[in-house]
């Protein structure tokens, strides 16, 4: 049973992770281009829950293209935190199904 329950919810869980790191790019660009501007920045507020919700894997690859976020150790602090939480959940899921 879990087999099949763990097959099934890769099904799920793989697409949200692309989409919600297809966003958490993309608000990582704009929050660049605005920064550089002096436009009206994203909240990092924002930006974590985005990475909460899947989309660390893409903030990590904003992070290394556009070299955004990457000095501020309150932002990578909270970034590592995430990044550890989803990597056990992933550890947790794998050992379990």
């Amino acid at each position: 049973m879990l087999d099949f329950v763990g097959r099934n919810l890769s099904v799920v869980v793989a697409p949200w992770y692309v989409a919600a790191s297809c966003a958490a790019l993309v608000l990582h660009a704009i929050d660049k281009r605005r920064a550089r501007n002096g436009g009206r920045r994203i909240a990092e507020r924002t930006l974590h829950l985005v990475e909460l919700l899947g989309g660390w894997p893409g903030a990590w690859l904003a992070m290394q293209v556009f070299h955004h976020k990457t000095q501020k150790r309150s932002y990578q602090l909270v970034f590592a935190l995430i990044v550890a939480m989803h990597v056990s959940l992933l550890v947790l899921w794998i050992y379990w199904t």
